[in-house]
């Protein structure tokens, strides 16, 4: 009952992403069986003691740092949202310390790179699925959108006439992203064939499967990796990694931080300026290799 009111608060008053949503139910499920099965306890009866114990059976499991710290946060959230309801009288994450995570920085493929996978013909043909995946492929590195995002695209979200294409982001933020005529074309000449398929339903998704169902993520997974293999030697290959090439590439041009900030939709700055460290790499990789006291 205690999970069930904190998950439609994050869906109504939040407004949380339902990946969001998902991750935080799934979180909370797993460290309600462990406190159940290990300590006989319900979520009332947590003490710090237990979540610490249940950090170290995470880390014995070797569990990614920040598996572990989004698990920790889903925590601090929800004793939170208790506390202000009034269901339990502490919260025991105030003493639970963070893991520390490691900076990587963000894996991205060189603009070059997609350039020759996007307009080459060798990869695409006149196939209703070749052109669907190419579409897709040239949405996530061409407005930098999150894969979320990208599912919840409509017919109706790309305008021709402005050349710009309408955005729901997290928490169900709107944002307006700049595309190239190039795009629109492809995204109405996509729309067209999509039309021919006769696909048996009214269904107002722009990115659809073979059948014309909705689009999801494992199929965007599939296609992107796929296409990322012919260019890319990065064991990452995933929509994210566009998102993230889309970005260095318009900070490699010269772009304003917080233009692009604006662009992928980032609610702080700190956010963005993680792809600063990919384009100080570059710069120190041409210095090296261009300047005779290098």
């Amino acid at each position: 009952m205690l999970l069930k009111s904190f998950i439609t608060y994050l869906t109504h008053e939040k407004r949380y992403s339902q990946h969001t949503i998902t991750s935080y139910q799934t979180d909370l499920d797993q460290f309600e069986e462990y406190i159940h099965t290990a300590f006989d306890l319900d979520f009332l009866g947590v003490k710090h003691t237990h979540l610490r114990s249940y950090m170290v059976e995470l880390m014995e499991k070797e569990t990614a740092e920040n598996t572990i710290n989004r698990k920790i946060s889903a925590l601090r959230s929800f004793y939170k949202f208790l506390l202000r309801e009034g269901k339990a009288e502490q919260n025991p994450t105030v003493l639970i310390k963070a893991p520390k995570i490691p900076k990587r920085l963000p894996v991205f493929v060189d603009a070059q790179k997609m350039d020759h996978l996007l307009d080459s013909e060798q990869y695409f043909d006149a196939s209703f699925a070749s052109m669907r995946d190419h579409l897709v492929i040239e949405l996530l590195f061409g407005t930098g959108m999150r894969l979320t995002e990208l599912l919840q695209l409509k017919d109706t979200d790309v305008d021709g006439y402005s050349a710009t294409i309408k955005v729901l982001g997290k928490r169900n933020k709107e944002r307006i992203i700049p595309i190239n005529k190039q795009l629109i074309n492809q995204v109405n000449n996509y729309i067209e064939l999509k039309k021919l398929q006769n696909f048996n339903n009214n269904l107002l998704n722009l990115i659809v499967t073979n059948t014309g169902t909705a689009a999801y993520p494992k199929l965007i997974y599939r296609i992107v990796t796929s296409y990322l293999n012919h260019i890319s030697t990065h064991d990452k290959k995933s929509p994210h990694v566009l998102r993230h090439s889309y970005a260095t590439s318009l900070l490699n041009a010269g772009a304003d931080l917080n233009a692009i900030k604006e662009l992928l939709g980032h609610a702080s700055l700190a956010a963005t300026q993680v792809y600063t460290h990919n384009s100080i790499e570059r710069l120190k990789t041409i210095y090296k290799q261009a300047h005779p006291k290098a």
